[in-house]
């Protein structure tokens, strides 16, 4: 089977190997006539399109950086950060993955057997941040009451603030996206007229203890889907360098460990590959990989400017590779 690990070893660009790989993988899904391998290869196209011809992102956050300015200015008691990325490759392509293995587990698990492609194609439209913004807010020490919690009050300002955003960005050329999130909202901060866009993990933490707020956008300029989350500073150390980042890893082992074990081998191609493809990134010993401008000496210390990790790092903008776009070609078949 057609797999990432088997590009990570001749010193490439990123680039490069996007390319061999959606290549590669498109001819093999010809020959086999597997349907989810060639979905799978267009999206790799989209994904390099994104490295590629990264030019509307000047506009774009530049845009997003307008709610910035406007949150200094309604909130000048408040510190702000503001940060956009590209998810990783091997981040992007352990998750595309991953929503194959999961959706077909949960169907198997229930008794209804396997999905159909359509199905899974379904699941994996809903793979909506390739692009990402945050907004991470905190309060002076100076600025608090003695009396004050400080986790209570920043909570209550990032909810304040995430009113506001959809109304802003839809002057700013952005459409909301309804998020499809199922839990009780109705006695939460969040406005009624903006809950459905919300996937609020604040009220509702996912198992690790991750807490953020998350909103998807659809660019009408660029054409193109962005997440946005907001959180304090407190959520987001958890998150990037506390235990949210770590426990995640690990969960997600353990799943697609106990899912492979229930789930017969041969009978779901679409599983095993999937299986296969995840599973085999998860164990990828990144100190051998050797990809243009990447360097790892063990899973802590790295140097990822490619876009290459295995967790939760991720690659700003700012560090896209704009050389290669001017000597690189599009390989031909060997």
């Amino acid at each position: 089977m057609i797999r990432l690990n088997d590009y990570l070893y001749d010193g490439n660009t990123v680039l490069r190997i996007l390319h061999e790989y959606s290549r590669d993988l498109k001819e093999e899904a010809m020959r086999q006539h597997n349907v989810m391998d060639l979905a799978h290869s267009n999206f790799l196209l989209h994904y390099t399109e994104l490295l590629e011809h990264n030019e509307f992102l000047t506009s774009q956050s530049q845009r997003i950086l307008n709610f910035y300015e406007y949150m200094t200015r309604q909130y000048p008691f408040l510190a702000f950060t503001f940060r956009g990325r590209i998810k990783s490759l091997i981040r992007t392509e352990e998750k595309y993955n991953d929503y194959i293995v999961s959706l077909i587990s949960e169907s198997y698990e229930k008794g209804e057997g396997y999905p159909e492609p359509a199905q899974i194609k379904e699941r994996l439209h809903t793979f909506r941040d390739l692009i990402a913004y945050r907004f991470v807010i905190s309060i002076p020490a100076c600025h608090l009451g003695p009396d004050d919690d400080r986790e209570t009050v920043e909570t209550g300002y990032l909810y304040q603030i995430a009113n506001a955003l959809p109304e802003f960005l839809e002057e700013q050329g952005f459409s909301a996206e309804v998020s499809g999130m199922q839990h009780d909202l109705t006695d939460s901060p969040l406005s009624e007229n903006v809950r459905p866009y919300y996937r609020d993990y604040i009220r509702y933490p996912r198992p690790t203890g991750y807490r953020s707020l998350h909103i998807t956008f659809y660019d009408n300029e660029a054409r193109t889907y962005v997440e946005i989350q907001l959180r304090t500073k407190a959520m987001d150390d958890y998150a990037e360098i506390g235990l949210a980042n770590h426990t995640a890893y690990e969960e997600t082992q353990e799943q697609s460990r106990s899912g492979r074990a229930a789930i017969p081998e041969g009978e779901c191609v679409y599983y095993d590959d999937a299986w296969e493809r995840m599973n085999s990134l998860q164990k990828l010993d990144l100190t051998k990989v050797d990809v243009n401008m990447f360097t790892a000496y063990d899973s802590q210390l790295m140097n990822d400017a490619c876009g290459l990790y295995r967790g939760r790092l991720i690659l700003p903008f700012e560090h896209l590779s704009r050389f290669q776009n001017d000597v690189i070609a599009p390989p031909t078949g060997n």
